[in-house]
């Protein structure tokens, strides 16, 4: 498995929207609109390659000088449970941390919330509404 930077408006970030669209838009009977997409041409962009095909995606946000949020992960169902996207978390916060972050915040959906926390992130807060679905926000210095 690779674990790389994609760029924005390449044919890569194309794979991606559609595994974000089918992972965590679809479900939700959601879409994306291109002003949504739009901002998204400043962040950090990383995704899972297995044989040059994405696997798995997220998203990294500057929120300040030292944290970022992490949005958008996605990992394509057939790949979930083997590892993926602890793999994909690991290279986020090791990137986040090469940008100098010292902290990362997201938004996780409650069905997420385990793993997670069991990457070291922890609940800050109550659970909320985001997209129709229960949330929580999470946090975890990276430094």
């Amino acid at each position: 498995m690779a674990l790389r930077f994609i760029d924005y408006g390449s044919p890569e970030y194309k794979e991606m929207i559609a595994l974000r669209m089918e992972i965590l838009r679809k479900p939700l009977g959601l879409s994306f609109n291109e002003e949504d997409l739009a901002k998204e041409k400043d962040d950090i962009l990383l995704g899972a390659f297995e044989d040059d095909q994405l696997v798995a995606c997220c998203i990294l946000t500057r929120v300040s000088e030292e944290t970022c949020k992490l949005r958008q992960m996605a990992v394509h169902e057939k790949m979930q449970r083997n590892g993926i996207g602890a793999a994909l978390m690991h290279f986020a916060e090791n990137v986040a941390r090469d940008a100098g972050f010292k902290s990362m915040i997201m938004n996780a959906r409650k069905t997420a919330q385990g793993f997670y926390e069991k990457l070291g992130y922890k609940a800050d807060g109550n659970e909320f509404i985001e997209v129709t679905i229960p949330h929580y926000e999470m946090r975890k210095n990276i430094i």
